[in-house]
C-alpha cells in the first residue's frame, strides 16, 4: 500500500516537472520568437532606410482641427496636453507663500470658505505654467483679503481635472462661493489678474432712489436685473448681492419705491419681493416667480439673459458655451432662408427656456458656417435642425422632417425622454476594403473595429496633418507585415468626416488599441515611437489572441543559363537517369 501511493506521489512529481520544462521550453521558444520577429523587421526598416527611406522620428501631434466646433469653444486653445516645455536652464525661485497647493482632500473646503476664489489648473512641464508662476504669487499677496489664489498639480489631481475638463494649461477658474463661473482668459500678469478679480469682488447691485437714476439705467443698459424689495438692506437684498456675483455679464439694480419699480414695468401693487430681466431684444421682459434665493434667481437669470435665439459667431459663442445650460437646439440654415424659419424656432424657444441654448448658424457665413456645418456633418444648403449635447459627450440628433413647431417641439421633448438615437458623421463606405490597413467610417466602425474576434490596431488621422502624412508609410507598412494574420486588423480612420462614441481623438493622429473579447471597455491609447518594430512590440504584448510574424517565404538562388547549362553537361549521366 505503501509502496503504491509512494509511486502515485513519484509519478505525480515527474509530470509537474515535465509540465514546468514544457512551460519554460514554451516561453524559451516564444521570447526566442519574438526576438527573431523584432530582428526581421528591424533589418527590413534597415534596408528601407539604407536605400533612402529615411527615418521618422518626431513628437507626438496634438495640433487639433481648427474647423472644429469645440476649438470655436475654447478659442483656438494655445496649450495642449502633450505640449511639453524643456527647459534650459533652472527656475528662479518663486515665493508661493499666499498660494494655497489645493489636492482632492482641500479642494472643496477651499472654494467654499472663499467667497472669491482664482484656481489655476497646471502641469509641471508646461512652459506657459511656470511664466505664469511669478506674476499669479505677486497678485495673490496683493489680493489677500480680497480673493484667496490656489493651485492644482493637475498631473497629480487627475480626478479634479477631468471633473471640470481640463484641456490645456495653464486653464484658471474663478469660483464664486463655492461655484465655478468663469474661466480667466485674461493677460497672464499680476496686473492683469488684479485688476480682473478687483472687479468681480466689487459690489455688484446698486441702488435706484430717483426717478432720473431709473431714466439713465432705462437707456444706457443693454440688459439689467432690477428687484423691487420691501427694504434695500436686509435678507432680500443680501440674497439678491449674492445672485448678482455669480453674473458678470449685465448689471443687477433694487429699489424700494413703488414708483421707480413702475419704470421698469412692475406693478405698484405687487407682493414684494419681485424680479424683472428687461433687454433692449425682441423678448423685451422676463418675470420672475420663483422662491426669492440666490440659486433660483441665479437660475433664472442664466435661463433668461441671452436671446431666446443665439446667432452663432466667433464673438457671441461665449453666450452659447459659457452657458449654464448645456445642451443646444441649433438651426442651420442659409441668409435667405432663416428669415423664414428662425421665428418658428423662437417661438419653440419659449417653451423651453432653462433647457435648451437656441442657435443659429449661418450657412452660407463665410467666417464660420462651412466649418461650424462640417463639423456636425450638415451637408447641402438645405435647412436643418438638431440637438446637440455639447463637447462632454458630442452626441448629436437630427431633425427628420418638416421645421414646424410641432415637429421641433417634439424633437426637444423625445430628447428630453431619451427616446432619441444619435446621429455621426460618416464617409461612405468604401468600395473595396482589402487593403493591407483597413478603411473605417462611421458607418462600419461597429462591424470591423468592435468585432470581439479580432484585436484591431486603429489610426485617427487628419488629412491636413503634416504628421500623419508622415507616418503613413510606416502605418502601411505595418498593415503589410501584418495582412495574414486573421485574427488582427490593423485599420485607419478619417478623424476629421467620421465619428465614433468609441473613437475619441486627442489630437491627429491618434493610435488607438480595441483588444478582442473585449470591447465594452474602452480602447489603450497607443503611447510608444511611431515605428514599425515598436508598434509590433506593443501588439505582441497587448493582443488578447496570440499571433506569429508570417515572413515571406525565401526565394531560391538564380542560376545563371550558362551555369546551368554547363552543369548539365558535366553530368549527363544523371540527366540519362
Amino acid at each position: 500500500m505503501a509502496s503504491s501511493s509512494t509511486s502515485i506521489s513519484l509519478l505525480l512529481f515527474v509530470s509537474f516537472l515535465l509540465l514546468l520544462v514544457n512551460s519554460r521550453a514554451e516561453n524559451a521558444s516564444s521570447g526566442s520568437d519574438l526576438d527573431e520577429e523584432l530582428a526581421f523587421l528591424a533589418a527590413e526598416e534597415s534596408k528601407e532606410q539604407s536605400h533612402g527611406g529615411g527615418s521618422y522620428h518626431e513628437e507626438h501631434d496634438q495640433y487639433r482641427d481648427f474647423e472644429n466646433y469645440d476649438d470655436l469653444e475654447q478659442g483656438g486653445g494655445e496649450f495642449h496636453h502633450g505640449e511639453h516645455s524643456y527647459e534650459e536652464e533652472p527656475l528662479p525661485t518663486v515665493d508661493e507663500k499666499d498660494v494655497a497647493v489645493l489636492t482632492k482632500d482641500n479642494f472643496t473646503e477651499f472654494v467654499r470658505n472663499n467667497s472669491f476664489a482664482m484656481v489655476e489648473f497646471y502641469a509641471p512641464w508646461c512652459g506657459a505654467c511656470q511664466a505664469l508662476a511669478p506674476e499669479y504669487a505677486a497678485a495673490a499677496t496683493e489680493l489677500k483679503g480680497v480673493a484667496a489664489l490656489a493651485k492644482i498639480d493637475a498631473t497629480e489631481e487627475g480626478d479634479l481635472a477631468q471633473k471640470y475638463e481640463i484641456q490645456g494649461f495653464p486653464t484658471v477658474f474663478l469660483f464664486v462661493d463655492g461655484e465655478m463661473r468663469k474661466t480667466y482668459e485674461g493677460e497672464r500678469t499680476k496686473d492683469g489678474i488684479v485688476t480682473w478679480l478687483k472687479k468681480k469682488a466689487s459690489p455688484s447691485i446698486h441702488n435706484i432712489t430717483t426717478k432720473e437714476e431709473a431714466e439713465r439705467v432705462l437707456s444706457a443698459e443693454p440688459k439689467l436685473v432690477l428687484g423691487f424689495l420691501n427694504s434695500l438692506v436686509g435678507s432680500e437684498s443680501e440674497e439678491l448681492a449674492a445672485a448678482s456675483r455669480l453674473e458678470d455679464d449685465l448689471s443687477f439694480y433694487q429699489t424700494a419705491s413703488p414708483d421707480i419699480a413702475k419704470l421698469f414695468e412692475i406693478e405698484t401693487q405687487v407682493k414684494r419681493p419681485a424680479l424683472v430681466l428687461l433687454k433692449k431684444e425682441e423678448e423685451k421682459l422676463a418675470r420672475f416667480d420663483g422662491n426669492f434665493t440666490k440659486t433660483a434667481i441665479a437660475e433664472f437669470v442664466s435661463a433668461n439673459k441671452v436671446p431666446l435665439v443665439i446667432n452663432f459667431t466667433r464673438e457671441g459663442a461665449s453666450l452659447i458655451f459659457e452657458n449654464a445650460v448645456k445642451n443646444q437646439l441649433i438651426l442651420f440654415a442659409t441668409e435667405n432662408e432663416s428669415e423664414k424659419h428662425l421665428p418658428t424656432l423662437r417661438e419653440v424657444a419659449k417653451s423651453f427656456k432653462g433647457k435648451f441654448v437656441f442657435v443659429y448658424v449661418q450657412m452660407d457665413n463665410e467666417d464660420y458656417g462651412e466649418a461650424v456645418s462640417g463639423f456636425f456633418g450638415v451637408t447641402g444648403t438645405a435647412p436643418k435642425v438638431l440637438v446637440y449635447t455639447g463637447n462632454e459627450d458630442m452626441r448629436k440628433f437630427i431633425l427628420d422632417g418638416e421645421l414646424t413647431v410641432k415637429n421641433i417641439k417634439t424633437l426637444a421633448e423625445d430628447f428630453l425622454a431619451d427616446k432619441l438615437k444619435p446621429f455621426y458623421k460618416s464617409d461612405p463606405l468604401p468600395e473595396n476594403n482589402d487593403g493591407d490597413v483597413k478603411v473605417i467610417v462611421g458607418n462600419n466602425f461597429d462591424e470591423i473595429v468592435l468585432d470581439e474576434s479580432k484585436d484591431v490596431l486603429l489610426e485617427i488621422y487628419a488629412p491636413w496633418c503634416g504628421h500623419c502624412q508622415s507616418f503613413e508609410p510606416i502605418y502601411n507598412k505595418l498593415g503589410k507585415y501584418l495582412k495574414g494574420i486573421d485574427s488582427l486588423v490593423v485599420a485607419k480612420m478619417d478623424g476629421t468626416s467620421n465619428e465614433h462614441p468609441r473613437a475619441k481623438a486627442d489630437g491627429f493622429p491618434t493610435i488607438l488599441f480595441f483588444p478582442g473579447g473585449n470591447k465594452s471597455f474602452d480602447p489603450i491609447t497607443v503611447d510608444v515611437d511611431r515605428t514599425v518594430v515598436e508598434l509590433y512590440k506593443f501588439l505582441k504584448k497587448h493582443a488578447s489572441i496570440p499571433f506569429k510574424l508570417k515572413k515571406p517565404a525565401t526565394p531560391e538562388p538564380v542560376i545563371s543559363t550558362k551555369k546551368a547549362d554547363e552543369k548539365i553537361e558535366g553530368d549527363s549521366s544523371k540527366d540519362e537517369l
